[in-house]
């Protein structure tokens, strides 16, 4: 996992719990060297923007029972609206619905083609 922390907005606890629940996951770290996020395929699944709200991608059916049991909404960046994500409340930070919406988000991005990648 990465040692430095890499934003100066986001609080080191932020960090850690992030960092515990994407331990959970099968070969996954976090990644961004300034804006934190995991992605697989070359796809994101999850994100902490610079406030330290993270931020989850799932599918369809995943996503509305998210947004509907959580009453909370879908993330703007950028003055647009990000589709397929919605902020995780902190009030799930510390449980295991969490995780489980975790593994949803990152089974959901499994199930997507994956993107080409520009490295050579």
């Amino acid at each position: 996992m990465p040692t430095k922390k890499p934003h100066p907005t986001i609080p080191e606890a932020i960090f850690e719990k992030y960092d515990r629940h994407i331990a959970k996951l099968p070969e996954q770290k976090r990644k961004g060297a300034k804006n934190p996020y995991t992605s697989h395929n070359g796809h994101m699944f999850s994100y902490l923007d610079p406030k330290g709200i993270l931020c989850l991608r799932l599918g369809r059916q995943d996503l509305e029972a998210f947004l509907n049991t959580h009453q909370t909404e879908r993330p703007v960046s950028y003055g647009a609206v990000m589709k397929e994500y919605a902020i995780v409340p902190s009030s799930l930070w510390d449980t295991d619905e969490l995780a489980e919406y975790f593994k949803k988000s990152y089974d959901y991005i499994c199930s997507l083609k994956p993107k080409p990648t520009k490295k050579t």
